[in-house]
């Protein structure tokens, strides 16, 4: 029984990758008569799995859509991928599904084997998010520098800044921060011997070390803080304010999480402020502010709007 029961779940699983199955080649792979493969195909077919037997020379097996929801077999790295999702979905992400997004995440985590927990747990417990974002890195990586954080591991991994050539960099890792679309690492720097912010889209090959230290005192309130501080005092390429037509307290909570700027004009108008490198996130602002508005500068600025819409334009009237 046990070896029948083995053998449907393998069965499962390559099909499960969508292919069409010739049966004999299914049969080979699970060492197996073609005869007892049909009757592990009816035995899926009972426990509501779709799966769909073409006949002739292109015959063979397929698992389709059915009516309803059958049990999935999931490999280590699907299994962290959802997880982790329903957790961001049961904060509050997604608007009106977080009740089942926390039933749907216990049943998961139920049966998770303790390592895939952890990989989720320190995922979870190291790791802020700020609202409107989402990561733009490497899932692996994420989980490997996530661990680190939660191990209080040194890590290693190449690191190539702005202006500089890649290098290799030694760090004791504090935090993970997702931040304005993208994703930054809080650490240590050991060989400059002070705290310093990585962009992960700038990080290759992260690596624990295997060994341990003791977390210092972060110079600021929380991770997300000190991220803000330090990108709102290094230089950035464009410094642009715009003039809003809407009261400062309307505008003010909409780009709080952005580091932009609001000053009160009168009842009525605010000036906004943003210090960026490129003019797509400040787009992205403005139409969540959803008010008339006009650009003081920079002209640059304005000429992109100008392009942008025009853009915007042509697509409506097509």
């Amino acid at each position: 029984m046990a070896n029948t029961s083995a053998r449907t779940l393998r069965l499962l699983s390559l099909l499960q990758t969508h292919r069409l199955w010739p049966g004999l080649e299914l049969a080979e792979r699970l060492g197996v008569s073609e005869r007892t493969l049909r009757r592990d195909i009816d035995r899926l077919r009972e426990l509501g799995y779709p799966v769909h037997a073409g006949r002739g020379l292109t015959g063979g097996y397929q698992l389709r859509s059915g009516a309803v929801m059958p049990p999935l077999l999931l490999d280590d790295d699907e299994a962290v991928a959802i997880a982790v999702g329903l957790r961001t979905a049961a904060g509050g992400t997604v608007g009106g599904i977080e009740d089942t997004s926390l039933r749907a995440l216990a049943k998961v985590v139920q049966v998770m084997p303790p390592r895939l927990r952890r990989r989720v747990d320190a995922l979870r417990a190291y790791t802020v998010t700020s609202p409107l974002d989402g990561p733009r890195v490497d899932a692996t990586a994420l989980t490997v520098i996530a661990q680190a954080c939660r191990d209080d591991e040194r890590l290693t991994f190449t690191y190539t800044a702005p202006d500089g050539e890649p290098a290799t960099r030694l760090v004791e890792p504090h935090r993970l921060v997702s931040l304005r679309r993208r994703w930054y690492l809080v650490a240590w720097d050991l060989d400059r011997a002070d705290w310093r912010v990585f962009r992960l889209d700038r990080l290759t090959a992260p690596a624990a070390r295997g060994a341990r230290f003791r977390q210092r005192e972060l110079p600021a309130a929380d991770a997300a803080a000190f991220v803000e501080e330090r990108l709102g005092s290094r230089p950035t390429l464009w410094d642009i304010t715009v003039r809003v037509h809407a009261p400062a307290a309307a505008v003010d909570p909409v780009v709080a999480v952005t580091g932009g700027r609001v000053e009160p004009v009168d009842d009525h108008s605010c000036l906004l402020r943003l210090q960026v490198d490129a003019f797509d996130w400040p787009v992205l602002i403005l139409a969540s502010v959803g008010a008339e508005f006009d650009v003081v500068r920079p002209a640059e600025f304005r000429a992109y709007l100008r392009d942008l819409g025009g853009l915007f334009v042509r697509a409506g009237e097509g």
